[in-house]
């Protein structure tokens, strides 16, 4: 079985891993998948300043989601982490969709909602997305 945790560093995103290793019980074999999703915040006037910030955002997000990947490693459970760049205007739920689809995820499990902010995993809208356009099952922690 192959679990996804959209994370963002906000509280709901943390609840959504624990949540994760309780799944992980329930399944034989699983693999947890974390991954943190940095998008475009919106209009600008310099495509490459943009992808600049986004990538400077990625390099940011990449030690908090390292330790994730040790917590889970230590607690016994295989995973895999990464840091998704979506340089396009998307919501960035369609990268998690995208990614959920290329590693046949049975189980998405994600926060109602995150921390906002430009260049951040925007939950509340991601959410709704990822709800009624994901192949697989979704679990929303509150």
């Amino acid at each position: 079985m192959n679990i996804l945790v959209a994370y963002d560093g906000s509280d709901l995103s943390k609840k959504a891993v624990e949540e994760a290793k309780e799944q992980v019980k329930l399944a034989e074999d699983a693999v947890v998948h974390v991954v943190t999703v940095i998008s475009n915040g919106g209009p600008t006037v310099n495509a490459a300043l943009a992808r600049a910030f986004m990538d400077d955002l990625a390099e940011e997000a990449r030690p908090a989601i390292h330790e994730i990947y040790k917590e889970l490693e230590a607690d016994g459970i295989a995973c895999e982490t990464e840091v998704l760049i979506d340089y396009s205007f998307r919501n960035p739920g369609s990268k998690v969709i995208e990614y959920a689809k290329e590693k046949e995820i049975d189980l998405i499990v994600l926060g109602s909602r995150g921390l906002g902010g430009v260049g951040r995993f925007l939950l509340g809208s991601v959410s709704t997305q990822i709800v009624h356009q994901s192949a697989c099952k979704v679990l929303v922690v509150k």
